[in-house]
Protein backbone atom coordinates (compact mmCIF):
# COMPACT_ATOMS: atom_id res chain seq x y z
CA UNK A 1 0.00 0.00 0.00
CA UNK A 2 1.37 3.40 -0.96
CA UNK A 3 1.96 5.98 1.75
CA UNK A 4 -0.25 8.97 0.85
CA UNK A 5 2.10 11.89 1.39
CA UNK A 6 1.52 15.63 1.47
CA UNK A 7 4.55 17.90 1.08
CA UNK A 8 4.88 21.43 2.42
CA UNK A 9 7.95 22.86 0.66
CA UNK A 10 8.29 26.18 -1.13
CA UNK A 11 11.31 25.34 -3.29
CA UNK A 12 9.90 23.79 -6.49
CA UNK A 13 13.17 22.03 -7.42
CA UNK A 14 13.54 20.40 -4.01
CA UNK A 15 9.85 19.50 -3.94
CA UNK A 16 9.88 17.84 -7.38
CA UNK A 17 13.12 15.97 -6.70
CA UNK A 18 11.79 14.78 -3.36
CA UNK A 19 8.54 13.56 -4.88
CA UNK A 20 10.39 11.72 -7.65
CA UNK A 21 12.81 10.10 -5.24
CA UNK A 22 10.17 9.01 -2.73
CA UNK A 23 7.75 7.73 -5.37
CA UNK A 24 10.54 5.70 -7.01
CA UNK A 25 12.24 4.33 -3.90
CA UNK A 26 9.74 4.29 -1.07
CA UNK A 27 6.23 3.38 -2.27
CA UNK A 28 5.03 6.93 -1.67
CA UNK A 29 2.16 8.62 -3.51
CA UNK A 30 2.24 12.42 -3.42
CA UNK A 31 -1.35 13.54 -2.78
CA UNK A 32 -0.64 17.26 -2.78
CA UNK A 33 1.80 20.06 -2.10
CA UNK A 34 1.81 23.47 -0.47
CA UNK A 35 4.27 26.35 -0.61
CA UNK A 36 2.93 28.34 2.35
CA UNK A 37 1.87 27.80 5.95
CA UNK A 38 -1.74 28.72 5.22
CA UNK A 39 -2.01 26.34 2.22
CA UNK A 40 -0.51 23.50 4.25
CA UNK A 41 -2.70 24.04 7.30
CA UNK A 42 -5.85 24.39 5.23
CA UNK A 43 -5.33 21.29 3.11
CA UNK A 44 -4.11 18.99 5.89
CA UNK A 45 -6.93 20.05 8.22
CA UNK A 46 -9.70 19.76 5.63
CA UNK A 47 -8.48 16.48 4.08
CA UNK A 48 -7.77 14.50 7.26
CA UNK A 49 -8.75 11.17 5.75
CA UNK A 50 -6.63 11.61 2.60
CA UNK A 51 -3.06 11.57 3.92
CA UNK A 52 -0.81 9.26 5.93
CA UNK A 53 2.40 11.31 6.03
CA UNK A 54 3.14 15.02 5.88
CA UNK A 55 6.68 16.19 5.11
CA UNK A 56 7.12 19.80 6.21
CA UNK A 57 9.91 22.32 5.63
CA UNK A 58 10.26 24.93 8.36
CA UNK A 59 11.04 28.03 6.31
CA UNK A 60 8.30 28.75 3.79
CA UNK A 61 7.40 31.51 1.33
CA UNK A 62 4.70 32.63 3.76
CA UNK A 63 4.59 31.66 7.41
CA UNK A 64 6.44 28.76 8.96
CA UNK A 65 6.35 25.01 8.97
CA UNK A 66 6.02 25.25 12.75
CA UNK A 67 2.52 26.66 12.23
CA UNK A 68 1.64 23.70 10.01
CA UNK A 69 2.94 21.28 12.64
CA UNK A 70 1.00 22.99 15.42
CA UNK A 71 -2.20 22.88 13.36
CA UNK A 72 -1.84 19.10 12.91
CA UNK A 73 -1.17 18.07 16.49
CA UNK A 74 -4.62 16.47 16.74
CA UNK A 75 -4.27 14.18 13.75
CA UNK A 76 -5.61 10.63 13.30
CA UNK A 77 -3.72 7.74 14.89
CA UNK A 78 -1.20 6.44 12.38
CA UNK A 79 -0.75 9.76 10.59
CA UNK A 80 2.87 10.88 10.65
CA UNK A 81 4.40 14.34 10.56
CA UNK A 82 8.07 14.74 9.70
CA UNK A 83 10.26 17.77 9.18
CA UNK A 84 12.77 18.05 6.35
CA UNK A 85 14.88 21.16 6.85
CA UNK A 86 18.30 22.67 6.33
CA UNK A 87 18.07 23.84 9.93
CA UNK A 88 17.79 20.57 11.83
CA UNK A 89 19.71 21.86 14.85
CA UNK A 90 19.28 20.36 18.33
CA UNK A 91 17.02 23.30 19.31
CA UNK A 92 14.86 22.86 16.21
CA UNK A 93 14.62 19.11 16.84
CA UNK A 94 13.51 19.80 20.42
CA UNK A 95 10.87 22.31 19.32
CA UNK A 96 9.57 19.88 16.71
CA UNK A 97 9.34 17.12 19.32
CA UNK A 98 7.28 19.47 21.50
CA UNK A 99 4.89 19.91 18.56
CA UNK A 100 4.44 16.14 18.23
CA UNK A 101 6.62 15.61 15.17
CA UNK A 102 7.53 11.97 14.53
CA UNK A 103 10.98 12.62 13.03
CA UNK A 104 13.27 15.40 11.82
CA UNK A 105 15.60 15.02 8.84
CA UNK A 106 18.34 17.34 7.62
CA UNK A 107 18.06 18.10 3.88
CA UNK A 108 21.81 18.14 3.45
CA UNK A 109 22.68 14.70 4.82
CA UNK A 110 19.61 12.71 5.92
CA UNK A 111 17.62 12.15 2.72
CA UNK A 112 18.51 8.44 2.81
CA UNK A 113 17.15 8.26 6.35
CA UNK A 114 13.91 9.91 5.17
CA UNK A 115 13.60 7.37 2.34
CA UNK A 116 14.16 4.54 4.85
CA UNK A 117 11.55 6.06 7.18
CA UNK A 118 9.02 6.16 4.33
CA UNK A 119 9.81 2.57 3.33
CA UNK A 120 9.35 1.43 6.92
CA UNK A 121 5.99 3.18 7.24
CA UNK A 122 4.65 2.23 3.82
CA UNK A 123 5.35 -1.46 4.42
CA UNK A 124 3.76 -1.36 7.86
CA UNK A 125 0.95 1.02 6.97
CA UNK A 126 -2.40 -0.31 8.05
CA UNK A 127 -4.00 2.69 9.68
CA UNK A 128 -3.01 1.40 13.10
CA UNK A 129 -0.43 3.03 15.29
CA UNK A 130 1.76 1.42 17.89
CA UNK A 131 1.44 4.55 20.00
CA UNK A 132 5.22 4.86 20.22
CA UNK A 133 6.76 7.94 18.61
CA UNK A 134 9.70 7.46 16.32
CA UNK A 135 13.05 8.38 17.73
CA UNK A 136 14.12 11.77 16.42
CA UNK A 137 16.65 11.43 13.65
CA UNK A 138 20.17 12.63 14.26
CA UNK A 139 23.77 11.61 14.41
CA UNK A 140 25.26 10.34 17.64
CA UNK A 141 28.76 9.77 16.31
Amino acid sequence: MKLRTYIVEDNATIRENLIGTLEELASVEAVGVAETEDEGKTWLSSHGEEWDLAIVDLFLRQGSGLGVLAACRARRPGQRMVVLSNYATPDVRMRCAQLGVDAVFDKSNEIDALVEYCIQHSSGHSGADSGKPMVMSGHSA
